[in-house]
């Protein structure tokens, strides 16, 4: 008999943006430099910029003003304009950590012509155990809100 897996709660944040779903799959993927905060990040300060290599496989990087490269995520679901999802590295102590990831999944919806609903679930954090599972969850259920209302301002300006 196997033990009972503990599962965490999905962080989950949808917000509306009055863009386009090409737009708006742009500037979150491509554009992540945009709105992305550059004092948010796990490698080396200061950072120079983040991004995200556009393709199956790609990275979500971030790069130190000296050129350390550090890797955030790595792109496992690459269907634009309509999803993106990722394996995000990172362990509880916010640190750079390819053993302990979670997951990073981000739909793109048409609202009409000029509107597109985006929804970002961070799930699967019970595969880092379940303390360092439920803190990260903690974490990035208080930092994904602000992050998504800061990509919807940026996705907005045309």
């Amino acid at each position: 008999m196997t033990a009972p897996t503990t599962v965490i709660a999905p962080v989950r944040k949808t917000v509306r943006v009055k863009a386009p779903i090409a737009h708006a799959f742009e500037v979150f993927t491509e554009g992540l430099a945009r709105w992305w905060p550059p004092n948010q990040g796990i490698g080396k300060k200061p950072i120079r910029t983040v991004l995200i290599e556009p393709h199956l496989g790609g990275r979500w990087l971030e790069i130190a003003e000296d050129g350390t490269e550090t890797t955030v995520g790595t792109i496992v679901v690459w269907e634009p304009p309509h999803r993106m999802a990722l394996l995000w590295q990172v362990n509880a102590q916010w640190k750079p950590d390819a053993a302990m990831t979670s997951e990073v999944d981000v739909g793109f919806t048409p609202d009409g012509a000029d509107a597109t609903v985006v929804e970002l679930v961070h799930h699967k954090f019970e595969t880092m155990g379940a303390e360092a599972g439920a803190s990260l969850r903690e974490d990035v259920g208080r930092g994904w809100p602000g992050l998504m209302e800061h990509f919807a301002k940026e996705a907005e300006r045309g």
